[in-house]
Parts: C-alpha cells; sequence; structure tokens
C-alpha cells in the first residue's frame, strides 16, 4: 500500500521464496491431483511449515505467529464462533490475506484451480474437519442505516455494555486496560486492533464487515463473539449495528491515499500553530505516510508498533511547523507494559544479534532531510545518509524535554548539538496517540541546518520507535523518502488578472451591445425616412 511496501509484505514474500526453495526438491514428483500440496509447499510452507503447525522458518521474525491449521482456528469466518470456516471462508482469506499481519493475498499470483486446491490442502491438516460435516454460515441481518443518533449509541454501548473499550480503549487505538496483557490461542502477546485503521482490519473494514465480526468472534484472538450477548437479551441485533457503525465512524471515511507530498499551508493572516494541540492544525488536512520495520542493517527489526503518521505542516515564511501524530497505546516507558516488552524481546530478538537494553526505553520520533537541497532527485541513504551524502535530524524522545537536531553520517552516527539550537518541539500523548509538533526558522545562522525553501520539494523520512514494545537503536519503524513542500504566497496577479479578465469583458460586452442598439436606431431611422412606393 503507497509508496513503501505494507509492513510485512517484504517479510512475506521473502520467506515465501525460502518455502519455494525448500519444497524444490519434491516438486517433480507431484502430479496434477497433488497440486494443493504442490501450491502450499511452495508458498505457504516457509511460514505455516511443511506440517501446518505454523512454525516454517520464518515464523519465529512475525507475530503474530502464522497459523497453525492443525487447531482448525480460524479467525475470519462466517460460521458461529467455535465452528469450522467454510471453503469459501477459506478461499477469501487466501484471495485477501490478513492485513497487518504477515499474510499477504494470493489472488493476483495463484490461479484459480491453484488457491481451490489449496482450501482443500488446507483442510487436511486438521482431524476436525469431515467430508460428512459441512459447516453453514449464519445468516446476517442487513445494514441498519446510520446517523448521529445511531453512533451516539454505538459509543454508549461500546463503552459501556459491550466492555470494548477495556481492550480497544475509549478512542479505540488499543490502549484498554486489559491490552498489555493480550495474549492469542498459542500464549503470544497479540495487540488489540487499533480502530482507527480500518483498512488493516481482518476481514474488511466497513460497517457491515465489523458487524459479521462482532457476531462471529475471531476465534484464536481474546476477541469474542457477541452473539451470546444478544441470545440473552443484554443488547439487540439493532444494537450490535449501532456498534459496527461506531467502530466504523472511527476511521476515515476513505482510507488514506497514495501520496508523495506533505503540503505545508501557507499562514498569511494568521498566527502558526503555538501548540501540538491548536485548533488550527483542524483546518490542515494531513498525509500519511507508511512506515515498515528496518530489516535492512543488523539487528533488524520485523515487528514494529508504528505502522504509519500522519504528517501536517504549516509556514508563515520565516518558521516552519511539523506536526507528526502516530497511535501508541503508551507513553514508553510504562511499567505495565514492562511484561509485554519481555515477551517481545524473548521471541523476537535472539536470531539478530545483541539482545536490546531491557531497562527502560523511551518513544522516540526522528524526521530527516537532506543536510543540503538535493539536484533533481537525488537523494542520500533513506538510513540516515552516509560519508559522501550525509542527513540533518530532528530528534524528541518521551523521557526528555525539548529536541535535539543534529546530522548523520550512516545508522548509529548520529551528532547531536549540544547547545544554541533553533529546534523547538511540543508533544503530548493522550487516548493512544502521540502528537509531536516541531517548530524551526527557514533559515538559520548554523550553516550545518537545511535552509527550507518554499515552493521547493524538500525530501523528507521519518523513523520511530515504541520503546515499551521492546524498540530503540536499530530496531524501529522506519519510511522511504517523502517531500515537504511549503506553499509559496499567492502572486497578486492571480487575484487582479480575473478581476481585469472580468472588467475587460464587461467593457467589450457593453460596447459590443452598445454598436448593436446603435445599428438598430440608425437602421429604423433609414426606414422611416425612406417613401412608400
Amino acid at each position: 500500500m503507497m509508496a513503501v511496501m505494507t509492513r510485512w509484505w517484504a517479510v512475506a514474500v521473502w520467506f515465501a521464496a525460502a518455502s519455494a526453495a525448500l519444497a524444490s526438491g519434491s516438486l517433480s514428483a507431484q502430479d496434477g491431483d497433488a497440486l494443493g500440496q504442490v501450491t502450499y509447499e511452495r508458498w505457504c510452507a516457509g511460514c505455516h511449515g511443511l506440517d501446518g503447525t505454523g512454525d516454517g522458518p520464518g515464523a519465529g521474525y512475525m507475530l503474530p505467529r502464522p497459523r497453525d491449521f492443525t487447531q482448525a482456528l480460524y479467525q475470519i469466518r462466517t460460521t458461529a464462533s467455535g465452528d469450522l470456516p467454510t471453503d469459501d471462508d477459506i478461499l477469501a482469506i487466501i484471495d485477501r490475506g490478513m492485513p497487518g499481519t504477515t499474510m499477504p493475498g494470493w489472488e493476483a499470483l495463484l490461479s484459480n484451480d491453484e488457491r481451490e486446491a489449496l482450501v482443500q490442502y488446507l483442510k487436511t491438516f486438521s482431524r476436525f474437519f469431515s467430508a460428512d460435516e459441512i459447516p453453514q454460515p449464519l445468516e446476517f441481518s442487513r445494514a441498519t442505516r446510520s446517523n448521529a443518533d445511531v453512533l451516539a449509541e454505538g459509543e454508549r454501548l461500546f463503552r459501556e455494555v459491550a466492555d470494548c473499550a477495556a481492550c480497544h480503549g475509549d478512542g479505540g487505538r488499543g490502549d484498554g486496560e486489559s491490552s498489555p496483557a493480550l495474549v492469542d490461542d498459542g500464549d503470544f502477546p497479540i495487540p488489540a486492533a487499533d480502530l482507527t485503521e480500518n483498512w488493516l482490519f481482518n476481514g474488511g473494514g466497513e460497517a457491515e464487515d465489523i458487524y459479521r465480526r462482532l457476531l462471529t468472534g475471531l476465534d484464536g484472538t481474546p476477541m469474542p463473539s457477541l452473539a451470546d450477548v444478544i441470545t440473552a437479551g443484554v443488547i439487540t441485533d439493532e444494537q450490535l449495528w449501532a456498534i459496527a457503525h461506531y467502530v466504523r465512524s472511527l476511521s476515515p471515511d476513505n482510507p488514506p491515499g497514495i501520496t508523495e507530498v506533505v503540503r505545508g499551508v501557507l499562514f498569511e493572516d494568521a498566527p502558526l500553530p503555538s501548540s501540538v494541540d491548536d485548533e488550527a492544525w483542524d483546518e490542515i488536512e494531513g498525509a500519511y505516510l507508511p512506515l515498515a520495520g528496518q530489516i535492512i542493517v543488523m539487528p533488524r527489526w520485523f515487528h514494529p508498533r508504528v505502522d504509519g503518521v500522519w504528517v501536517q505542516a504549516a509556514h508563515d515564511g520565516e518558521t516552519v511547523a511539523v506536526r507528526v501524530s502516530w497511535s501508541d497505546p503508551n507513553n514508553s516507558p510504562d511499567p505495565e507494559w514492562a511484561d509485554w516488552k519481555s515477551q517481545v524481546i524473548a521471541l523476537m530478538q535472539p536470531k539478530e544479534g545483541d539482545p536490546p537494553d531491557e531497562g527502560p526505553t523511551p518513544d522516540q520520533l526522528v524526521v530527516q532531510f537532506p543536510m543540503q537541497m538535493p539536484e533533481g532527485m537525488e537523494r542520500p541513504f533513506f538510513l540516515r545518509g552516509d560519508n559522501r551524502r550525509p542527513v540533518y535530524i530532528w530528534q524528541w524522545q518521551s523521557d526528555r524535554d525539548g529536541a535535539l537536531e543534529g546530522e548523520a553520517r550512516g545508522i548509529g552516527t548520529e551528532a547531536f548539538l549540544s547547545g544554541g539550537q533553533d529546534l523547538t518541539v511540543d508533544a503530548s500523548h493522550a487516548d493512544g496517540q502521540w502528537q509531536v509538533m516541531f517548530t524551526r526558522p527557514l533559515v538559520t545562522e548554523d550553516e550545518n541546518d537545511l535552509d527550507f525553501v518554499i515552493g521547493e520539494a524538500i525530501p523528507m523520512a521519518l523513523f520511530a520507535w515504541d520503546g515499551d514494545n521492546g524498540e530503540s537503536g536499530t530496531r524501529g519503524a522506519v519510511s522511504s523518502w517523502y517531500f515537504l513542500f511549503l506553499e509559496e504566497a499567492t502572486p497578486a496577479t492571480v487575484f487582479v488578472a480575473p478581476a481585469l479578465a472580468m472588467i475587460l469583458t464587461a467593457a467589450l460586452g457593453f460596447l459590443v451591445v452598445g454598436r448593436a442598439q446603435k445599428r438598430e436606431r440608425q437602421s429604423g431611422k433609414i426606414k422611416s425616412e425612406t417613401p412608400n412606393s
């Protein structure tokens, strides 16, 4: 999705290639009747294992872990909680994948025959599937209408009755009281879904999809079915729809589109936003920039907490302000998340070199620019530049007042100014979200600072760390290069030219009409002076 690959696509394809090599010795022995096995061993075994138990060579790099097919616990189904999925349910997941996890969609890569054969082969891993017992889908009611009253009722039920906020938090960002202790049926830590990012919902992000998940639950995870709550008369089916509509309302109306540019709005007749929660930010459109785990430099990181950030920018011709917002369930370091951090480190780190410091680690954000404006499309290496093309960076940490500016000539070479900085910062953590605002003059006296040029595309990249997810150093989330474009003042000719055009058009119109009327008067006079024959 967008300019950077989605969080897990590169990982999944990498291990799919590994599984292809794993199975290459046996492919020649297969025939058409074993198409499902051939397809599985080539594309799936690298993550799910040859015997389907979810322990392929790539599984140790992934959270959540790949599905254990022997347990026949499928999250996305049209059947009741605890029931087996239908063939169409399994095929739908093969086709669409599981957004936000390592499972990509295969519809564009595999043929219809391969995917249908794969459905049947997956069922052979579990003794629970039987040719004599065909799973039956539930009957789902039709969607109700949504309006302000429905959303208000859905919010009340979400928080007070269905107790969704216990895991997902009041704002739906996965920061509920129970979230640090959530584990799946394999006893692996599993985050509560961020309900403000419906484009990453497993099974779909529209109200109809959410309603089905509320009714069926997500087997194998802490997400229960609310069918029993309806049967017990605690809520009605219509109220379940109200919850679904409310959850849908927590995300944007449309998924964030592909963008390469963050537009810095010019404030000509108003002051720049003075704080991170200034209402002026509400009028500035944000750009969503996806982030992915840093998997290039050792030690790598395959489980970043931050999968994307929203960036807004403004300037007044002298100063630039940049606000970055992202979901994070806690302000690290947080003692309540210490066990979560230890589990993640134990599961993800031993394969990647020196273990991280298990002491308190903060949340961090780095915004990176070239040291000088490049010519054309030339840019430094996106991972903090190199000796030939260093980068200029802004750094913020949750355990420190203020921000630092400095330079880097490669990852791990950051050098920051000790005093006399031109950069200021304001930060706030509330309702499972960080908001960090950097402010700096466009031009400074420091020759090592980048001068921000109005009207030109300024390369920009971002890096984020969640300390209580075991992230520090090279273990974090990264973006590719994007661009910050500071809007120019609107030339006076833009306003004068249309006005002049209107005046000239009106004058020309009067002239044309006047001449036409004069001709008519002259024509009438000639007729009146001509004698009758």
